[in-house]
């Protein structure tokens, strides 16, 4: 957890992405990425040098949670050993996409509805600022999904403020590779809730995430050389706050 701590630390120093008195969600799928964010905010939040306040709040999905019995106790019971407030929102987003609407490519649906249910629920509880699960990989991937499909350099931003909503997303993960929070996630025993989405495993996301893992072995060094290219081309709000900072280690 060390490791995954002192990256974190840096990568909310380096985007700014935290203030005095911040009350911060943190969007916990049950998945390792957002079990490992949420252990990760809530040490940090005992020595950071300025004061703020995390709580989970989690969206259960509707038809997809109820048939494959995903079972969150274990994960409202390691929010109260750790001292978090938890929160699970239910939605009927399941039954719209894959029941009502059929959708053949749900992926860009689903992700609308539940940044718009998950919006809608902290707007409710008077949160302004929401920490996502995204990682090192997810943003390798995110950039050449764009180049790759759309012909655009693009890619999600580390700390992004929606004027519509007022909300701010900051993505602490972002130097943290995807193994070094799987075995995190190992080494801590953390909770993980299995997703079963009809779409796992049958998306660009995962054609273009093979990709890039036969590249990685051609090319050893791809991943850390286009993570750092985003940095300093740089892609929109991408440049660290103290650019010249030593470049993170190719293998995280």
């Amino acid at each position: 957890m060390k490791k995954v701590l002192s990256l974190v630390r840096r990568c909310v120093e380096d985007y700014d992405m935290i203030q005095a008195g911040d009350r911060i969600g943190v969007g916990v799928s049950g998945g390792k990425d957002s079990l490992v964010l949420l252990m990760a905010l809530a040490k940090l939040r005992e020595f950071y040098p300025v004061p703020f306040e995390i709580e989970a709040v989690t969206l259960d999905m509707g038809a997809t949670s109820r048939s494959a019995g995903m079972d969150f106790r274990e994960v409202v019971g390691l929010c109260r050993d750790i001292g978090v407030p938890y929160t699970r929102i239910p939605t009927e987003i399941h039954r719209v996409i894959f029941d009502i609407r059929g959708e053949k490519n749900p992926c860009s649906m689903c992700a609308k509805m539940r940044r718009g249910a998950l919006h809608e629920a902290l707007q409710a509880r008077g949160i302004q600022k929401i920490a996502l699960g995204h990682h090192y990989d997810d943003a390798v991937e995110t950039f050449f999904l764009s180049l790759i499909f759309e012909g655009r350099l693009s890619c999600f931003q580390p700390v992004t403020y929606l004027d519509r909503t007022g909300i701010t997303q900051i993505r602490p993960l972002l130097y943290c590779g995807e193994n070094l929070i799987r075995h995190t996630a190992q080494r801590l025993g953390l909770p993980v809730v299995y997703n079963p989405c009809p779409a796992d495993g049958n998306t660009r996301r995962q054609e273009v995430k093979e990709l890039i893992y036969e590249l990685q072995g051609r090319y050893p060094g791809l991943k850390a050389r286009t993570f750092g290219a985003m940095q300093r081309f740089p892609l929109p709000a991408w440049q660290p706050k103290e650019h010249r900072r030593r470049p993170l280690p190719e293998e995280i």
